[in-house]
């Protein structure tokens, strides 16, 4: 079964506001990604007036990521460890549809957009190895990384099914071959100068039926972070047409964090939420000296989506977005917020918790139809099949794809057995036959991905 990454932490910049289980692992070696990586990559830059509606700002993302490469996360000899089933073809297509992707396209063919150092891109590779796998990247230095790490990590099998591009978002309409059936673009959209245009550029590189899965800021959630940017752009201003030197930003906010009162809500912030991960200069430089980013909030998210031209397919993080987690010890104020239109009661997750929303990760996809088995004959004729982002299997305590735990009955259990035994051949109609479970908990264990389904 293949593992379904640990996801990349993300940080930000000046805003705009919008109108794992791993079973035994072989020993790894960590190493450090450094700036010797940066300077084997000198080339003259992408972003031009060709192809980006501001050269100028594309410009100095450029050089920031070449300043500093990111994601900053240690290269490994060996595969990468954990899992994250965003990266993983067929489970991010039962998420977004309902059911498993039958047959799986061939060649299957996945593009990172914005790969960075690539650690999405490794697991892309790894979690999918039938698939054709592109990266592409503003930056040079980044690019550098992303290759010495995927020489390390995947093997000449998954280097040969591998593309790196030094390439413009806004250029990939110009990428050679078919469109892409899954597309990968992960805190990227927001650092450029028109993110609706870079949406719709990678819309017109999905093929039909195709997913693209986006990860943006958030506005409320960073309320903090964004204040600090703008502290720290005034103490370093752009002036004479010089450019900003982003080592000297980081030591100008690592000293302002330093000497500020630690009953400071920016300190208090930092310490309590981002602290850990900022530790390394190339987080923190992405998150408070970027020289670009747009932030979002519910109403202008949904703006963008709607004139994207693609369908709105969930947040791959619809916990997050669960009322009950809020109001659970309420219930007449519970019952009243699930009367509301569902992006309404998006917006009040928001407006209520705040701090737990910092970005947005959702799917959008292209022509997609979704299979909801609500008839139940339909789901009876359906083929089941243990989701390979299940752990635990055979035991009675599994862990999904989340990593969240799941306890199965004596009937759950004799049902999984035969979809195991079944190796995707068994129909629900079977497995319930022989279990006695009945359908609205087959369709419990779907909505939780323990299984999933595909049409008979």
């Amino acid at each position: 079964m293949a593992f379904c990454g640990a996801p990349a932490a993300w940080g930000g910049a000046t805003p705009l506001r919008a109108s794992w289980t791993t079973g035994a692992r072989p020993a790894v070696t960590l190493r450090a990604a450094s700036s010797r990586q940066t300077a084997r990559a000198t080339v003259s830059m992408v972003a031009t007036s060709k192809n980006e509606p501001n050269a100028a700002v594309s410009s100095k993302v450029e050089a920031l990521y070449d300043s500093y490469p990111f994601p900053p996360d240690p290269l490994i000899d060996g595969a990468p460890v954990g899992y994250n089933w965003r990266w993983h073809y067929p489970s991010a297509y039962a998420f977004c549809t309902g059911r498993a992707p039958t047959p799986l396209p061939s060649p299957l063919r996945i593009l990172d957009a914005g790969c960075g150092t690539g650690c999405g891109t490794e697991y892309l590779v790894h979690l999918n190895p039938t698939a054709a796998v592109t990266g592409i990247d503003l930056s040079a230095g980044a690019l550098a990384v992303a290759k010495d790490r995927l020489t390390r990590s995947v093997g000449q099998e998954g280097l040969a099914r591998t593309t790196f591009e030094h390439r413009s978002i806004f250029d990939v309409e110009d990428l050679p071959g078919t469109g892409f059936d899954h597309i990968n673009c992960v805190g990227v959209v927001h650092h450029t100068p028109d993110p609706l245009r870079a949406v719709r550029a990678l819309a017109s590189k999905l093929n039909d039926g195709g997913i693209l899965h986006l990860f943006v800021y958030a506005s409320h959630g960073r309320w903090e972070i964004s204040l600090m940017q703008q502290a720290i752009s005034l103490l370093q201003p752009e002036r004479g047409g010089k450019t900003v030197d982003y080592k000297e930003g980081v030591r100008i906010g690592r000293e302002l964090f330093d000497k500020l009162p630690e009953d400071n809500r920016l300190v208090k912030r930092e310490v309590n939420r981002w602290s850990q991960e900022n530790k390394r200069d190339a987080t923190f430089a992405d998150m408070y000296v970027h020289p670009r980013e747009v932030d979002y909030d519910i109403v202008t998210l949904f703006e963008m989506i709607d004139a994207s031209g693609l369908d709105f397919l969930g947040f791959s993080n619809p916990g997050n977005f669960d009322l009950a987690r809020i109001l659970g010890n309420a219930p007449e104020l519970l019952e009243r917020a699930r009367a509301l239109p569902e992006r309404e009661q998006y917006r009040l997750v928001e407006l209520l918790d705040p701090e737990s929303v910092t970005h947005f990760e959702f799917f959008l996809g292209k022509g997609v139809s979704v299979s909801s088995w609500e008839d139940d004959e339909a789901l009876l004729a359906a083929k089941v099949s243990l989701s390979e982002c299940t752990h635990g299997w055979p035991a009675m305590f599994l862990f999904d794809r989340d990593y969240m735990p799941v306890e199965l009955s004596e009937a759950d259990h004799k049902f999984l057995t035969v979809a195991v035994d079944g190796k995707g051949g068994a129909t629900v109609k079977e497995a319930v036959a022989a279990s006695g479970l009945g359908l609205d908990v087959v369709r419990e264990l779907r909505r939780k991905a323990v299984i999933v389904l595909a049409e008979s």
